[in-house]
C-alpha cells in the first residue's frame, strides 16, 4: 500500500480542479463504501449493543433503530444507542471501548455480502477496474471482515475511518484513498448507499452511483447520485453510462 503523500489541502485542490473535466474511457478506478453496500453488518451491530446495553439493564434496540444509527463510525453509533435507551453515562469512553472488545468477537457471525455482491466484484476485476473501499468504520475490523467473507482479494487499498485524519464526507478521505491507489478523481467513481458517500464524491469531485439499498435516513433520490442502482449486480451498466 503507498503511503499518502499530499497533505488534505493539496487533495480538495485536485478536486476542484477535476470537477469539470470529462471522466477518463477505459477501466475506471471503483471505490465502494462497506456498511449498506457491500455487506448487510447491521445484525451483528444490533447484536453487540444489546450486549452492552443489557449489562446496563437497558432496553433492548429493535434492528430498524440500529440500521438509523449506522455510517457515522463506533463512538457514533454507541452513543446514539445510549441517547435512544436513556442518555449518555459518564463512562461513555469506557462503554465505547468495551463495544469495540464485543464487536471484535463477533465481526462476521451474522454479517455476509449482499446479493450479487461477490460475483459482480469478481467480474469487475476481470474487466480491469481497480477497486477500494472506503468506510467511516474502523481499518482493522474493515480488513477482518473483507477476510472473513472471501471479499479481500478484489481490493487493491482501504481506507478506514481511522486511517486518515479525516473521513467520509470530508473530501480528504476519499482523495486520500485515490492518492494510495495512484488514481485521480475524474477517473474514478464511488459506489455507497447514504449521504456520507455520495456527499464524499460531491465534495471529492468524483462521480457517484448510488444504492437504493442499505442504511440511510433520507430516500435515495435525494442523495445527489449520478445514477442510482436497485442492485449491486446493476453496478457493471451503470459504470458504461457514466464512462
Amino acid at each position: 500500500m503507498r503511503q499518502v503523500t499530499l497533505c488534505i489541502g493539496e487533495l480538495q485542490f485536485i478536486a476542484a480542479s477535476c470537477k469539470t473535466r470529462p471522466m477518463m474511457a477505459g477501466p475506471l478506478d471503483l471505490v465502494f463504501d462497506l456498511d449498506g453496500t457491500l455487506i448487510d453488518s447491521a445484525p451483528d451491530l444490533h447484536a453487540c449493543l444489546n450486549r452492552l446495553l443489557g449489562r446496563e439493564g437497558r432496553r433492548r434496540l429493535e434492528l430498524a433503530e440500529v440500521v438509523t444509527m449506522v455510517g457515522d463510525g463506533v463512538p457514533a453509533l454507541v452513543r446514539r444507542a445510549y441517547e435512544a435507551t436513556g442518555g449518555l453515562p459518564d463512562n461513555i469512553d469506557e462503554c465505547i471501548e468495551t463495544y469495540r472488545g464485543l464487536y471484535g468477537d463477533a465481526l462476521a457471525d451474522r454479517t455476509a455480502p449482499y446479493p450479487g455482491v461477490l460475483e459482480t466484484l469478481a467480474l469487475l476485476s476481470e474487466a480491469g477496474h481497480r477497486m477500494g473501499v472506503c468506510t467511516n468504520k474502523p481499518h482493522a475490523p474493515t480488513l477482518a471482515i473483507l477476510h472473513a467473507l472471501g471479499m479481500a482479494r478484489f481490493f487493491d487499498t482501504v481506507a478506514g475511518g481511522d486511517t486518515l485524519p479525516v473521513r467520509k464526507p470530508d473530501a480528504g478521505h476519499l482523495l486520500g484513498l485515490l492518492e494510495m491507489l495512484g488514481s485521480q478523481p475524474d477517473r474514478a467513481v464511488m459506489i455507497g448507499d447514504s449521504h456520507n458517500d455520495i456527499q464524499v464524491a460531491i465534495n471529492a469531485g468524483v462521480r457517484s452511483i448510488a444504492v437504493s439499498y442499505g442504511y440511510r435516513k433520507q430516500p435515495v433520490e435525494t442523495l445527489g447520485a449520478d445514477l442510482i442502482v436497485d442492485r449491486f449486480s446493476d453496478i457493471p451498466e451503470a459504470l458504461t453510462k457514466l464512462s
